[in-house]
């Protein structure tokens, strides 16, 4: 099960580390409230919550290195990483089930892996950490050090995307939305549509023509038994490092501008408008009393308001919410806790889940979950998979590539302007593809 979590550097100038890893000791999925645990060879189900199975599995099969000094400075020295998927929350909450699940890949997708290359962009350095004993840690180095690349299939699409909901489609649930919000149900729900195509190819040709086209600090390329994960993603969802704790949830999108000028005068207008930063505060709101109950008391903070970050095709804004933790034996409670993220369900979250679920047609799969580490030295960063692709299938052969793209819609929300940005946001995506 291979993994790459990658930072588009040096395109994209936000990240640092570049982590791959690949042939884990065990594997833990989860999917429609079964847990299963794939290792040696064999695969067993179990009634253990999946948040506590990670870190049983991860004490049980890697050593802590959380007070080695060499292990200090290091993103990652082994530990948990892949898929926490949106539709995880299930495992969490009790939400109804009417949307379509016709995509196969688990809603939990977790290797424990004893070793990672790692690439530091600013010391410009690549190393290899590895729990492995020495005899098998140098055959590793030497299979690495002789590798070749592969010769990887082209990626075709068969057809162009096309949305599981039409333009009146989408307005009658935007509508809906709004008559919610009206009633007190909620304040702020994420409202998004699904595109997808038929392909044949390679996944892993996609994701470097899009790392490409739409670098991002928070990427990450995946492949599970099922299928393939593209994601290329602006946001952090949970970082711990050294028990501090950070989340920067994105409110608020601009497209960027065709000249220089037009580009400023995006920025301004998004860091002015009323209504982006209105929605951006709920969700800092909601993820302040979320990180809040593992932190210790006091201890969160928002110490970037309304900051605006710059990528290839949009500016967002983005805040930036603090804390800190008593012990990194709290970093999966915290995770458990806040997920899925806030700023990709609305709020209040349990509601805003259950409209999501009653008005999007199909259920997010990986889309707006969240793929990252749990490193053995006490580490954690996670992304939320916004600008994320998921296919049925991996490998050469082919299948279905699907894309999703929402916003969060509050009582002063204008219908088409909200459409239009759920193009604003995908669109270098799906023309990445097309262009192939």
């Amino acid at each position: 099960m291979p993994l790459l979590l990658d930072s588009s550097r040096p395109a994209s100038h936000f990240g640092r580390y570049d982590i791959a890893m690949a042939e884990p000791l065990a594997v833990i999925s989860h999917k429609d409230g079964v847990t299963k645990v794939e290792q040696n060879n064999t695969t067993k189900t179990t009634d253990v919550d999946p948040f506590s199975l990670i870190g049983q599995l991860q004490s049980q099969l890697l050593v802590d290195t959380s007070k080695l000094p060499q292990a200090q400075g290091i993103p990652f020295t082994g530990g948990a990483a892949g898929l926490f998927g949106f539709d995880l929350g299930r495992s969490i909450e009790v939400i109804p089930s009417t949307a379509a699940a016709d995509i196969a890949m688990e809603d939990l997708c977790i290797g424990i892996y004893p070793w990672a290359i790692i690439t530091d962009h600013e010391l410009q350095s690549t190393y290899l950490v590895s729990q492995l004993d020495e005899l098998s840690t140098q055959a590793l180095k030497a299979d690495i050090l002789l590798a070749t690349p592969t010769q990887d299939k082209e990626f075709v699409l068969e057809r162009d995307f096309v949305s599981n909901m039409t333009r009146e489609q989408y307005a009658e649930k935007f509508h809906r939305v709004i008559d919610y919000i009206h009633a007190g149900d909620c304040y702020q729900v994420c409202l998004a549509q699904r595109f997808d195509a038929p392909y044949k190819g390679n996944p892993w040709a996609a994701y470097k023509q899009l790392r490409l086209v739409s670098p991002t600090p928070f990427s990450a390329y995946m492949e599970t038994p099922e299928g393939a994960l593209l994601s290329l993603s602006p946001e952090r969802f949970l970082k711990v490092d050294n028990c501090k704790v950070e989340t920067k949830p994105i409110k608020g999108t601009r497209p960027r501008g065709k000249t220089d000028a037009e580009d400023q005068q995006l920025i301004e207008e998004l860091a002015a408008s009323p209504k982006d930063r209105s929605e951006n505060v709920m969700i800092v709101d909601l993820l302040r009393n979320d990180i809040s109950k593992h932190c210790l008391p006091f201890s969160v903070k928002v110490p970037s308001l309304f900051a605006i970050e710059t990528y290839s095709n949009v500016h967002h804004l983005v805040t930036t919410v603090t804390g800190e933790l008593e012990s990194s034996e709290q970093i999966l409670p915290l995770l458990k806790g806040a997920f899925p993220g806030g700023s990709i369900t609305g709020a209040p979250k349990l509601r805003a889940m259950e409209i999501i679920e009653e008005l999007e047609p199909h259920r997010r799969n990986g889309f707006t979950g969240s793929i990252g580490y749990i490193s053995s030295n006490g580490r954690m960063d996670t992304n939320i998979c916004i600008r994320t692709l998921v296919t049925n299938a991996k490998g050469d052969g082919g299948g279905h590539i699907y894309c999703w793209a929402g916003g969060g819609l509050i009582a002063d929300s204008e219908c088409d302007s909200e459409y239009q940005e759920t193009f604003v946001k995908v669109d270098n995506l799906l023309n990445g593809l097309r262009a192939l």
